[in-house]
């Protein structure tokens, strides 16, 4: 009976060395394609002191 069971467990530990897990890595075959659809809005305020603020009337070739 030792016999046996020793025959099955070699054989069973061979059988599970086979099936050891492979990984691969592999590139695609088609390139990546990203589309980005974004859209962007903004708004800028300024507030300036009333010095300035005429300055830049008066002069609006500043800008």
């Amino acid at each position: 009976m030792k016999k046996l069971a020793g025959g099955f467990t070699v054989s069973m530990i061979l059988l599970l060395t086979g099936c050891t897990p492979r990984i691969e890595v592999a590139a695609s075959k088609e390139p990546i394609t990203i589309n980005m659809n974004v859209k962007i809005e903004h708004e800028i305020h300024i507030k300036v002191d009333k010095d300035v603020e005429s300055l830049l009337k008066s002069r609006s070739d500043l800008f």
